[in-house]
C-alpha cells in the first residue's frame, strides 16, 4: 500500500508539470489546432461557384466556435472549408447569426465593425503574419506585419486584382439587418498576394494561423476564434495564440 500512494503521489507531481508545460507554453506548442489543408486538382480558369462546390463536396467543414471572453458570449454558427490548389489558397466560410451588418466598401477600412470573418496566416512561422480581414459583403482589409508592430497594408489594387470573393450577400453595403440570417463566402487568395514571401509555394508549406468571427458593431458583439486565444480581452492579433496548418 505505501508503494503505491508514493507512486500515485509521483503520478500527481508529474501530471501538474505536465498542464503546467502545456499551459504556459506558446506556439508551437502541444495545445495548438493542427489542421491538413488539402490539395485539390483543378484545370482551366477559375469559378468561384466550381470551387464551392469543390469545397464542399471533398473538404471537411471546420468550427469557428471558441468563446474567449466570458463578457462577449454571443456565439453564432459558423464553419469554414480550405483546401489549395495551383499555389491558390481555397476558403469558403459559412455563417448564421441573429444580426448582419455591411457598412465598409473601401479595401483597408474597418471590416471587423461589420459581420466579419478573418483569417491570419503567419506563412514563415515567426511572428510576422498577415490579416486577411473579410466583412459578410467581400470587403477586404489585409496588411501585414508582427504583433503590436507597426502594420504595412498589402495596396487596395492588389486586393482587387488578385484575390477572387463572392458573397451570397451581394457586395453592395446595407445598414443592420435583424431576425436572424444565413451566408456564405467563397474566396481565391494566390500565393502572390503574399507580398512578403517572394516565390513561396503552398505545397509542402506548414504555417500557422487562426480563424475569427466578429461583429465589433452589430447589436450583440462577438468575438470567435478557432484555436483558443489566451488573453485578458478581445485580441486577435496574437501569433503565439495561432493553430497550425499543414498544406499537403
Amino acid at each position: 500500500m505505501r508503494k503505491k500512494g508514493i507512486l500515485l503521489l509521483l503520478m500527481g507531481i508529474l501530471g501538474e508539470s505536465c498542464h503546467v508545460s502545456q499551459a504556459t507554453v506558446g506556439h508551437p506548442g502541444d495545445l495548438a489546432k493542427v489542421l491538413k489543408v488539402p490539395e485539390i486538382e483543378y484545370n482551366g480558369e477559375v469559378d468561384l461557384r466550381e470551387v464551392s462546390r469543390l469545397l464542399e463536396a471533398q473538404v471537411e467543414p471546420q468550427v469557428i466556435g471558441t468563446v474567449n471572453w466570458e463578457a462577449f458570449p454571443y456565439r453564432p454558427d459558423v464553419q469554414f472549408r480550405i483546401a489549395h490548389s495551383n499555389n491558390k489558397l481555397w476558403l469558403k466560410f459559412h455563417v448564421t447569426e441573429d444580426n448582419i451588418l455591411a457598412r465598409r466598401t473601401e479595401a483597408n477600412t474597418a471590416t471587423h465593425r461589420d459581420s466579419c470573418v478573418e483569417f491570419f496566416l503567419d506563412p514563415q512561422q515567426n511572428g510576422d503574419y498577415y490579416n486577411f480581414e473579410f466583412n459578410c459583403i467581400g470587403t477586404t482589409h489585409l496588411a501585414y506585419g508582427s504583433e503590436g508592430g507597426k502594420r504595412e497594408f498589402v495596396p487596395p489594387g492588389n486586393i482587387r486584382e488578385q484575390i477572387l470573393i463572392e458573397s451570397s450577400l451581394g457586395d453592395q453595403p446595407f445598414p443592420e439587418r435583424t431576425g436572424g440570417h444565413s451566408w456564405e463566402m467563397t474566396m481565391v487568395i494566390p500565393a502572390e498576394i503574399l507580398v512578403h514571401e517572394k516565390g513561396i509555394q503552398l505545397k509542402g508549406l506548414t504555417a500557422n494561423a487562426n480563424f475569427y468571427k466578429c461583429g465589433d458593431d452589430t447589436a450583440v458583439p462577438h468575438y470567435l476564434s478557432w484555436n483558443p486565444v489566451g488573453t485578458d480581452r478581445p485580441n486577435f492579433h496574437q501569433p503565439k495564440f495561432f493553430g497550425r496548418l499543414i498544406f499537403e
